[in-house]
């Protein structure tokens, strides 16, 4: 489980995130919803600890004191790895840091499909390669949490797919799955919740299927809820 309390943060005045408090249960898939500048990076980032919060507080599994990679898996997009790096070198690295067992890297090569790619130098991949390799990145340490932040983009039909899968896997072995997106279609096949951000507050939390009223579709109630809360 996530929990964080009346978390917030500023940025030259603007506050980013607005007294955020919320529970993001064990077993399950939440979005995170909200227009650009909603806060949705900022709230990942503080509870990933990346972050310092001007005020509340963040316990991930039970635990106040962040930074384990087997606490808390994070992909914050694929852009902020070393191009010189090759993938093997990338997951080694994070491997070192984090006290991990190369068994672990060799499995997360399989899990994202990466093992044909590992001497390959990540300036190399193509935009869906290297979102894999930031997904393997937060799968290294098997996490009881993790934080996803458009992890979709780049990917192809068949990395959809595959990142659906993975989402479920997660959530059906007792992970807490957090993940930012735009893509409304994916919500209502992977997410069990959502999470809505409006100007850094906290303006809807639940699960989906009782959110969305009887005899809607459910990806028609999130867009005219998105637009109707901005």
């Amino acid at each position: 489980m996530i929990e964080t309390v009346n978390l917030t943060r500023s940025f030259d005045g603007r506050r980013a995130v607005d007294g955020v408090t919320a529970e993001f249960p064990a077993g399950s898939v939440t979005a995170l919803l909200g227009l650009n500048g909603a806060g949705k990076t900022t709230l990942l980032r503080l509870i990933a600890g990346l972050d310092r919060p001007d005020g509340g507080t963040v316990a991930v599994c039970g635990q106040h004191r962040l930074g384990d990679p087997r606490l808390l898996g994070v992909h914050l997009g694929p852009d902020a790895m070393n191009p010189g790096h090759t993938v093997h070198r990338h997951l080694s690295w994070l491997a070192a840091l984090g006290g991990i067992g190369p068994a672990r890297i060799e499995a997360a090569l399989d899990e994202t499909g990466l093992r044909e790619r590992r001497s390959v130098r990540i300036g190399r991949l193509s935009l869906g390669a290297r979102q894999r390799l930031a997904i393997a990145g937060a799968l290294l340490g098997e996490p009881c949490a993790l934080l996803f932040d458009e992890p979709l983009n780049g990917l192809d039909v068949p990395g959809i797919v595959w990142f659906r899968s993975l989402l479920r896997q997660l959530a059906a072995a007792g992970a807490t799955v957090v993940i930012a997106t735009h893509l409304l279609g994916e919500v209502t096949l992977t997410a069990d919740r959502i999470a809505l951000l409006v100007d850094g507050r906290l303006e809807t939390l639940g699960a989906l299927e009782q959110l969305t009223p009887a005899g809607e579709d459910t990806r028609e109630w999130l867009e005219t809820t998105l637009l109707e809360r901005v």
